[in-house]
C-alpha cells in the first residue's frame, strides 16, 4: 500500500499583505509565500491550503476574520464565480496602484536594465461598460457553484447541471458554462440580446452545444459595438444534418438545423433593429475560433465602423480592435507622442493588426510600413488606409521573423522609428536581433505583458536605453495592464 498523503494544513489568522499575479493576493507564513484568490491586502482570514510546494503554497479562504479597510463592495452578482473581474473588491484607485507596482516590479526584476522614473498610470475614464466586444459560450450543461451544490436538494442540483446556458467558460470546467444574467463590462443592450437569444432557444427547444460529444446546434455568440453606434452580432452554430438529409446538398442551411438557425436569426433581426451587422457560421471544429471559418451575412453589412479622431476604421468579424475604445485612443496618443514624428520619418509598425496604429500615426510620418501575421487583418489595414485617404502606408502579411529581415529592410529603407505591439509572448529573438541590426533612432514598445516586455528590453539593452515608461490601464477590475516604453539609440562607441 502507498503512503497516505499528509493532510494539508489550515492556517489561521493570516493577514493578506500584497496583490500578486493573475488577480490573486498573497500572504507570508513562516518565510513561505501563500497565494490566495478573492482577497485584498488588509484582509485577515483563515486559509485551507490546497497545494504545497517547497517555496510557496496555494490556499483558499474558509473564514474571514476581518475585512480590509480598502475593500470595496463588488457590483456584479457573478463576482467570485465568473473570474473575469477579479479585482472588483478593490477600489479603482487601489487597482491602479497595484498595476503601477506590477509594471515596476516586472521591469526591474526581469529586465534588470537602467530605468527612468515611471510616469503615473493612465486610468480608464470608464470603469463599467467600457468594452466593445464580448464572447459568450453556449453549453448544454451549466456550471453550479459549490454553494448551490451544497444548499440545493440533490435531485434539483442534478437537474440544474443538465440545464443549458449562455455565458462564460469557467476555469477547470471547460465543458460547462456559467449562465450570465447581467455583465457590466459592455453597454446593457448586449445583456438584452444575449438573454433574448437564450430565452428563444429554450422556448423553441434548440439544442445547446456539448463540447465533449461535439453535438448541439447553438455554440457561441459574439457581440460587438462601436463608437459610431453600430452593433454586430455573430452567432456560431454547429449543424448536425448530414449531406444526404439536406434538400439541397449545396446548401447546408437547407436542412432541419439550418432552418432552426435561420429562424433564430430572424427573431434576433426583428427584435433588435439596432443590429447593423448580423452574421452567422457553421463551425464543425473542436474549438470556437473563427479566423479560419466562412462567415455569412444574415442582415446588414459584414462590418461596423470604429471612430478615432477624424479616422474611421472598418471592423469585420475577424478583425482585432482594442476592446476598450476610449482608452485605446489614449494609448495610441501615448504611442504617437513618444514616437516624436516630424513628418520625415520611415516608421515600421510591427504586429500591426488591422493597421490602427499605423494609420493613426501616418499623417505625422513620411512612410509607415506595417507587418502582421494574419492576412485578413492586413486586408483590413489596407482598406482602412483607403477609407481615410491615407496613401503613405504599406502593409505585408506573414510571420514576423520571416518578413522582417535584413533584405526587407534593405528594400524598404532603414526605419527611423519602430513601433512594436507584440502578443503576450513578446518578440521572437530573431526579430529582436533584426531590430538591433536595423538601428532605428527610437523604438516605441507597446505590451500587454510587462514580463515578456522586460525580457525583450534586456535583449535590446546592448544598443538602446529606456527613456520613458508609461503604464496604461485598458481593463478595469482585472489584473491586466498595458505598458508603453520608449527606447532611444545609445551613442555608438566605435
Amino acid at each position: 500500500m502507498g503512503r497516505k498523503k499528509k493532510p494539508l494544513p489550515i492556517l489561521e489568522n493570516i493577514t493578506i499583505t500584497d496583490c500578486a499575479a493573475e488577480g490573486k493576493s498573497l500572504a507570508r507564513v513562516n518565510d513561505m509565500v501563500v497565494f490566495v484568490p478573492w482577497t485584498v491586502p488588509g484582509d485577515v482570514v483563515d486559509l485551507q491550503v490546497r497545494r504545497k510546494k517547497h517555496s510557496y503554497m496555494e490556499a483558499e479562504v474558509i473564514r474571514v476574520r476581518e475585512y480590509s479597510k480598502v475593500r470595496a463592495t463588488p457590483f456584479c452578482q457573478h463576482f467570485g464565480t465568473c473570474g473575469g473581474c477579479k479585482w472588483q473588491m478593490l477600489p479603482y484607485e487601489e487597482q491602479l496602484k497595484m498595476k503601477q507596482q506590477q509594471v515596476y516590479d516586472q521591469l526591474h526584476r526581469i529586465g534588470k536594465v537602467e530605468l527612468p522614473e515611471f510616469n503615473p498610470i493612465l486610468g480608464s475614464r470608464k470603469t463599467q461598460a467600457y468594452r466593445n466586444k464580448l464572447d459568450f459560450g453556449c453549453a448544454n450543461k451549466r456550471y453550479l457553484t459549490a454553494e448551490q451544490i451544497a444548499t440545493l436538494p440533490h435531485d434539483e442540483s442534478q437537474s440544474l447541471k443538465d440545464h443549458p446556458a449562455i455565458g462564460f467558460h469557467i476555469t477547470g470546467a471547460f465543458d460547462k458554462i456559467l449562465p450570465i444574467e447581467k455583465c457590466w463590462l459592455m453597454d446593457d443592450l448586449h445583456n438584452q440580446i444575449r438573454n433574448a437569444i437564450c430565452d428563444y432557444a429554450l422556448r423553441h427547444q434548440l439544442s445547446f452545444f456539448d463540447l465533449r460529444a461535439q453535438t448541439g446546434l447553438l455554440r457561441d455568440v459574439i457581440i460587438r459595438n462601436s463608437a459610431s453606434g453600430e452593433w454586430m452580432v455573430i452567432v456560431q452554430f454547429h449543424l448536425a444534418d448530414s449531406p444526404e438529409s439536406l434538400q439541397d446538398e449545396a446548401d447546408p442551411w437547407s436542412g432541419t438545423d439550418g432552418k432552426k438557425a435561420k429562424a433564430l436569426l430572424q427573431f434576433i433581426a426583428d427584435k433588435f433593429p439596432q443590429i447593423s451587422s448580423l452574421l452567422y457560421l457553421d463551425n464543425q471544429k473542436c474549438n470556437d475560433t473563427i479566423g479560419d471559418q466562412d462567415i455569412l451575412v444574415f442582415k446588414g453589412n459584414d462590418h461596423i465602423f470604429e471612430l478615432m479622431e477624424d479616422l474611421r476604421f472598418k471592423v469585420g468579424p475577424k478583425s482585432f480592435y482594442q476592446t476598450n475604445t476610449d482608452q485605446a485612443y489614449e494609448l495610441y496618443k501615448v504611442v504617437r507622442n513618444l514616437a516624436q514624428l516630424t513628418g520625415n520619418e520611415t516608421v515600421y509598425d510591427l504586429y500591426t493588426g488591422t493597421g490602427t496604429i499605423a494609420n493613426f500615426v501616418a499623417r505625422q510620418a513620411k512612410t509607415v510600413i506595417g507587418i502582421e501575421y494574419v492576412p485578413e487583418a492586413i486586408d483590413d489595414a489596407k482598406q482602412n488606409s483607403l477609407l481615410n485617404g491615407i496613401d503613405n502606408t504599406l502593409f505585408y502579411s506573414g510571420d514576423m521573423k520571416d518578413i522582417l529581415t535584413d533584405e526587407f529592410i534593405a528594400l524598404h529603407g532603414r526605419p527611423d522609428v519602430i513601433i512594436t505591439d507584440p502578443p503576450r509572448a513578446g518578440m521572437h529573438p530573431d526579430v529582436v536581433q533584426t531590430i538591433l541590426r536595423a538601428r532605428p533612432q527610437r523604438i516605441v514598445y507597446v505590451s500587454c505583458n510587462p514580463a515578456t516586455q522586460a525580457r525583450d528590453l534586456a535583449d535590446l539593452d546592448a544598443a538602446y536605453s529606456v527613456e520613458c515608461v508609461q503604464p496604461v490601464d485598458m481593463f478595469p477590475h482585472t489584473p491586466h495592464v498595458e505598458n508603453v516604453v520608449m527606447l532611444k539609440e545609445k551613442p555608438n562607441k566605435n
